[in-house]
């Protein structure tokens, strides 16, 4: 097994989940990211593969469980391949794009 670990800020910047840099850093600092229950407010924690991520993004409760750890800010299909989404209502709104 590898130990292989990414900064929280790069992870959510390198996985889309951040727009910026910047905003992925301010994410990670807000006091209320979670990795794997833990409450976490620095930008450099260290994200593993199988780590549980939950934070309030866009006005709804995210939960991911880390995959993959990217090595750069790839396409939104590379960035997709890092983390499963765990949101409740994920699976809806999934079923509801494919409708449309």
């Amino acid at each position: 097994m590898t130990n292989a670990t990414v900064r929280l800020d790069l992870f959510l910047w390198f996985a889309r989940l951040a727009k910026t840099r910047g905003l992925a850093q301010a994410i990670a600092e807000a006091g209320h990211m979670r990795i794997d229950g833990r409450v976490v407010d620095r930008a450099h924690a260290a994200v593993r593969v199988g780590n549980v991520l939950s934070f309030p993004l866009h006005g709804r409760v995210r939960i991911i469980r880390v995959t993959a750890l990217p090595a750069r800010r790839g396409a939104a299909g590379e960035a997709l391949l890092c983390y499963e989404d765990l949101s409740p209502g994920h699976e809806n709104d999934l079923q509801q794009r494919a409708g449309d």
